[in-house]
C-alpha cells in the first residue's frame, strides 16, 4: 500500500525499474578481454590459475579486487527515479 501522493504499487514499480536499469547498465559493460595476468597489477602477488581461467583478462588478485570493490561508492542517485506527475495522485481532502 502506497501512501501520500503515490498510487498503490508505485513504490514497487520504482524499485523494479531501478533494478532493471542497473542490470541493463551492467550487461552493457564490455566483458574482460585479453590475456589474464599471472601477477596482480596492484600488489604483485600471484593470481591463481583457477581465477585466471574463470575470469579471462583478470588483472587483480582476489584480495586487491575485494579491496577495490569496498572502496567504490554508490553512484549518485542510484535507486532513485523520477516519477512523472501523471503517476501521482493528490491526497483527498
Amino acid at each position: 500500500m502506497a501512501g501520500g501522493w503515490a498510487r498503490d504499487g508505485a513504490v514497487q514499480e520504482q524499485i523494479d525499474a531501478s533494478i532493471e536499469d542497473e542490470l541493463a547498465r551492467l550487461r552493457a559493460r564490455p566483458p574482460l578481454q585479453g590475456e589474464s595476468l599471472s601477477e596482480c597489477a596492484e600488489c604483485g602477488d600471484d593470481i591463481p590459475a583457477a581465477r585466471q581461467a574463470a575470469l579471462p583478462g583478470v588483472k587483480l588478485c582476489l584480495a586487491c579486487q575485494v579491496a577495490r570493490d569496498a572502496q567504490r561508492k554508490t553512484r549518485p542517485g542510484a535507486g532513485r527515479r523520477i516519477v512523472s506527475c501523471a503517476d501521482a495522485t493528490p491526497p483527498l481532502g
